[in-house]
């Protein structure tokens, strides 16, 4: 199993600076706001219940990041170890190897990267900061460190040049002068270039910043600096000065070498490329305008957009290669960004999705002064990565094993799925195998650096994303690594509209009317169930078979809400009377999608909509290859001129058959066995003659809903690609908004205000919501004495109402006889909206949910019809006064456990009085079970079951954002993920046993490879001198030559890894660049460090003993007193 190297370098360094409560048994009755309240007498029971979960066993730390870099700026490949390095305009940096090998680390100043140089095959990494900062990061550790920093204070850097093989880098500025880092120390040489002397004395104009710097291949002595105006210069380094200067009159943008050190090509804003013979400075050797249109009077092609980067690569047997991006037409206005390959005669167009970001062109050997042979490019894309094969006719791509296609579309909800059953994943994987697309490049990904950890996580584990366009992604994240699955279209049940025109009058959105707003999924079972912005829910079963659906089974639900307005009764405890008012709702038929129930009419008299739902559903037959297929299609309609109320709360079971659905006007029950509408209730009928609450009548309501469909409201203005999504914005954006009201320090934080400006708090709110729901077998009314099927509701006023269901036994009736219903009236109440309910046994264990075994529903009708029996469980059975279930129930701001069937709550926990909790779940560890809390103030919190003793209290970000605020979920094991970027999804544990295997499971990007070779001189051009000429460069940048630096032009900052690691790495670093000179000094071409050194000490004894021997001579024949 592959397992990603994923490193959250900043998290490991900061974890310090956490505030970490670990609350102590025995403390938790210290303070009545954050301790838990036993309501119960001694005798109860409960006390009975050994809890296994301790504070120690919590701990909290990042695991591994997914997903495409969010907005990157840079890119460097180290062509030994195959790694390739991305760095972001956030100051983030991804580092890939083979697949399943990443890493994730952090710029502290959160500045954009604007270049990245490798130390190839050293394991270290130069990175060039938009704050005027360079920074040496050691790869040789699994979380990677800064271990030297450098700041330029007077300067702006704007371009970088490491040399292969040399420890010192050269830094272009924006004034034109380059400096000169020496990577072993990070300090700088007093060896400076200045932008005087580079050009022309005569020249009175500032050539600009310096966009390129390189040595030349054979060279390297000479440096040819680009400036942005158009002046490139090849300077030579021994005699300081300048051999030729290379004038054109439109500006630079790039400069490639011929790997034979003659010729180097420029490219331009006109969209030109100039090749220029070095020892002929005066004209260009050809001008060239790759996408011009050639005019035939022999003038000089149109200008064409800037040519924004190009490479030169040739190879032994054949043509160079010319590559490069931008310069196109500029008729060719609306045209996607390409890459253009030239090579011989033959040009090709390579158009990319989105704009190009940098390009790499990948070559068999790293020294620059050898034929390059290019095997593939790496382009870098606003939000893709794509590698394309040069080897092969038609440059096909290859297939990208990374993760990187989460934000394919903008991803809408989120929900994690740990420890689930073993089968579920290669059931996955066999259907969605076959989505998979051609025409792939053959070869192997050539991005291979690194191996996968050792250790591993013994579950199964499964995401699964929600996106904007209709579509679901479920994802392999065994293992700290993450793969596609499967990917299912719910779009195709509908017509989709082929241009704005012809949208539907009837959609409650604007934009997106397929996004996934909330999915419940059975894992043994398999069964989903999505619910859509459009108001609509569809059932999915999972098949191994192809079929072809003729008509999409429909049904249509009408919710409305006679009593809307609410008072809420001072106080609100623990109200939990128990009514049983049997009470089944009409089942309409199920209609076509091309009728409606022949009861209704589109249009009422008065010409409201009436009866019609929001989107139309497909009337052409639906092909459903293997995986899942549409069960049913649930809609809601408009009633009376109103447009449905988005849905709130959604769940399926597929041991009754039933999914549950509710949202502002009340709750759905629909039997999707038969295929009909079990239950259409009001929240306020749910209570019967026991509701707590004074309802006013209706009042008049916009016939339309705010059409932001899935958007947060802090991104109405934001691009397309850039919009959070959020399911729930109105609720969470309003409160999140109210919590930052009350910071005085917070009010330019993430969170802007609401479209709904007016309404500050959901408190504020009349409408009763449906907020979540649970099945069970349960003891939900006081006299019951065996469990029966029960369906847990709760609501956004805290109340907890339960309703018991009559199943038919058998395979057989449950076909035929309809499901019976009776309400139990309100369970318990609490402060703030339900969000989780769970279920605990006598002896504290939580109660797994009641499934249906998979079965393939597509069989043969004689397979088909064999007994399937739901999970067998062994259900509770009460004597007189006797508790035997525990129901655990939590709101956003407190919890509570209540004891079945007296309905008497035992433990109560205030979570939190000034925030509020956005996400909570009750979560399976290895020791026990806890309530996992997620706050809006960034806390993350456990409370222990059954006594909500807190165990871990973390302040993990001090402000959420919206994206985080609907995206956060826990999961069994200690895990938890949410969506850190529009493109990417954080990993986190809150498990202490994870945390300290982490080291083991994640794995090394830098191994041991044997640097290649230097290309062979030949005989005759080492008798003639003809090859690369070498350089010491210690002897013109060192100290001794060259003089100290100025220290106000930058200050040195040692890396925050630590002294003796940093030492440690550093010498790591350093003593590979000796070996590499050692290495070289073997094979004749350079002077080896230790005869560098000795013959500096050779000259520095014949300079001291010559000067004493002068000294010597001048005054022997001197009395002391003529001295």
């Amino acid at each position: 199993m592959h397992i990603s190297a994923f490193v959250s370098h900043s998290l490991e360094n900061n974890m310090k600076k956490f505030n970490i409560r670990k609350v102590l048994d025995g403390l938790t009755a210290a303070s009545s706001s954050s301790s838990s309240a036993a309501a119960a007498s001694p005798q109860s029971g409960n006390d009975m219940i050994q809890e296994t979960l301790q504070s120690e066993h919590f701990q909290l730390c990042k695991t591994v990041r997914h997903g495409f870099p969010y907005q990157p700026s840079s890119m460097a490949f180290d062509p030994v170890q195959k790694i390739l390095a991305i760095g972001t305009q956030s100051g983030a940096l991804r580092l890939f190897g083979r697949a399943g090998v990443e890493c994730y680390c952090q710029h502290e100043s959160g500045s954009a990267v604007i270049q990245l140089e490798f130390l190839v095959n050293v394991g270290a990494l130069v990175s060039a900061l938009a704050d005027d900062s360079i920074h040496l990061w050691n790869l040789r550790q699994k979380l990677p460190a800064v271990l030297h920093s450098l700041k330029f204070n007077r300067e702006r850097i704007t371009f970088c040049h490491l040399p292969f093989q040399s420890k010192w880098l050269y830094v272009g500025t924006e004034r034109g002068n380059i400096h000169i880092v020496n990577v072993e120390s990070f300090t700088l040489s007093g060896y400076v270039i200045m932008w005087n002397k580079a050009i022309e004395l005569s020249s009175k104009t500032h050539p600009g910043p310096v966009v390129h710097i390189s040595d030349n291949p054979m060279d390297e002595g000479k440096l040819l600096i680009g400036f942005e105006c158009g002046i490139v210069v090849l300077w030579d380094l021994k005699s300081k000065k300048a051999d030729y200067r290379y004038n054109y009159d439109e500006a630079i943008h790039s400069v490639a070498w011929h790997h034979e050190g003659k010729q180097f090509v420029c490219s331009h804003s006109d969209g030109t490329l100039t090749t220029w013979n070095v020892r002929a400075p005066a004209k260009p050797a050809q001008i060239i305008t790759p996408h011009g249109k050639q005019p035939k009077d022999g003038k000089k092609p149109e200008p064409c957009k800037p040519i924004l980067k190009v490479e030169y690569k040739t190879t032994r047997a054949g043509d160079p290669f010319m590559i490069l991006c931008g310069g196109l037409s500029y008729d060719t206005v609306g045209r996607r960004a390409c890459l253009t390959v030239m090579h011989g005669k033959s040009t090709a167009v390579l158009e990319m999705d989105y704009p190009i970001v940098d390009f790499l062109t990948l070559c068999e050997t790293p020294y620059p002064n050898d034929f390059q042979e290019p095997y593939a490019v790496v382009v870098l894309l606003e939000k893709d990565l794509v590698v394309i094969d040069l080897a092969q006719i038609g440059y096909p791509i290859f297939e990208n094993p990374y993760p990187l296609s989460i934000h394919e579309s903008p991803v809408t909800c989120c929900e994690y799925f740990a420890d689930c059953p073993a089968e579920a994943i290669p059931a996955l994987y066999s259907v969605g195998s076959r989505q998979k697309r051609q025409g792939f490049s053959k070869k192997e990904w050539p991005i291979s650096a690194g191996n996968w950890g050792q250790g591993t996580l013994s579950f199964s584990e499964i995401i699964i994303t929600g996106h904007a366009d209709g579509s679901i992604k479920f994802w392999d994240a065994s293992a700290l690594m993450l793969q596609v699955l499967y990917k299912l279209k719910t779009a195709k049940v509908f017509d989709k509209p082929r241009s704005k025109e012809e949208k539907s009058s009837t959609d409650i959105v604007d934009e997106d009317p397929f996004a996934i707003q909330m999915l419940s999924w059975c894992p043994e079972s398999r069964v989903l169930c999505v619910a859509g912005v459009s108001a609509h829910v569809i059932v999915y079963r999972f098949s191994k078979q192809e079929v072809t659906t003729e008509v999409v089974q429909l049904l249509e639900v009408r919710m409305q809400c006679e009593l809307n307005e609410v008072e809420s009764p001072e106080g609100g405890g623990d109200q939990a009377s128990a009514v049983s008012t049997p009470g089944t709702a009409p089942s309409p038929q199920t209609s076509l999608p091309q009728s409606h129930p022949s009861t209704s009419s589109n249009n009422s008299c008065d010409g409201l909509r009436d009866n019609v739902p929001c989107l139309k559903v497909r009337s052409s037959p639906l092909k459903q290859f293997p995986g899942y297929h549409v069960e049913l299609l649930i809609q809601l309609v408009w009633v009376s001129g109103e447009p449905p109320q988005q849905i709130t709360s959604l769940a399926i079971n597929s041991a009754y058959g039933l999914v549950a659905f509710g949202n502002g006007n009340g709750l759905a029950v629909v039997d999707y066995i038969q295929k009909t509408l079990l239950l259409n209730v009001t929240t306020a009928e749910l209570y019967g003659s026991t509701d707590p609450h004074h309802r006013q009548p209706r009042s008049p309501r916009k016939t339309r809903q705010p059409s932001a469909g899935l958007c947060d409201g802090n991104d109405a203005s934001a691009a397309p690609e850039e919009r959070c999504k959020s399911p729930t914005s109105a609720k969470i954006s309003r409160k999140i908004n109210m919590l930052a009201d009350q910071k005085d320090d917070a009010r330019d934080n993430s969170f802007s205000r609401s479209r709904s400006s007016s309404v500050t708090s959901i408190d504020r709110e009349s409408r009763e919501v449906i907020s979540s729901f649970y099945f069970c077998d349960s003891l939900s009314k006081k006299s019951e004495t065996l469990a029966v099927p029960s369906l847990w509701v709760g609501t956004s006023l805290g109340s907890m109402l339960a309703i018991a269901l009559t199943v038919p036994s058998t395979p057989e009736q449950r076909m035929q006889q309809p499901v019976g219903v009776s309400f139990c009236g309100s369970v318990v109440r609490l402060k703030g909206a339900i969000l989780r309910m769970a279920q605990l046994d006598a002896s504290g264990t939580v109660l797994p949910h009641i499934y249906e075994p998979w079965y393939e529903p597509n069989a043969p009708e004689e397979e088909r019809e064999r007994p399937r029996r739901r999970r067998p469980t062994s259900p509770p059975s009460s004597q007189e006064n006797q508790d035997c279930q525990y129901a655990v129930v939590c709101s956003e701001k407190q919890a509570k456990v209540v004891a079945l069937p007296s309905q008497h709550c035992i433990f109560e926990h205030n979570i939190t009085e000034a925030s509020f909790v956005l996400r909570a779940d009750v979560v399976t560890m290895t020791a026990g079970v806890a309530i996992a809390c997620f706050c809006a103030n960034g806390h993350i919190m456990t409370l222990s079951l059954p006594s909500l003793r807190p165990l871990l209290d973390v302040n993990y970000l001090p402000l959420t954002d919206m994206r985080i605020a609907r995206t956060f979920c826990f999961s069994n094991q200690g895990q938890a993920l949410y969506l850190t970027s529009p493109t990417e999804i954080q990993r986190i544990t809150y498990s202490q046993e994870t945390c300290e295997n982490l080291q083991e499971m994640l794995g090394e990007m830098f191994t041991l490879v044997e640097t290649p070779e230097a290309p062979n001189r030949g005989f005759f051009k080492g008798l003639f001198g003809g090859g690369a000429q070498s350089l010491d460069r210690e002897d013109l940048f060192g100290e001794v030559a060259a003089g100290k630096a100025s220290r106000s032009l930058a200050q040195h900052i040692p890396g925050p890894g630590g002294m003796e690691g940093m030492k440690g790495a550093a010498s790591g670093v350093v003593g590979e660049l000796a070996r590499a000179r050692i290495a070289l000094d073997e094979r004749g071409q350079k002077l080896g460090e230790l005869e560098e050194r000795t013959a500096a000490m050779m000259a520095s004894a014949d300079s001291f003993s010559k000067h004493a021997h002068d000294m010597m001579l001048k005054y022997k024949d001197k009395k002391w007193y003529q001295l």
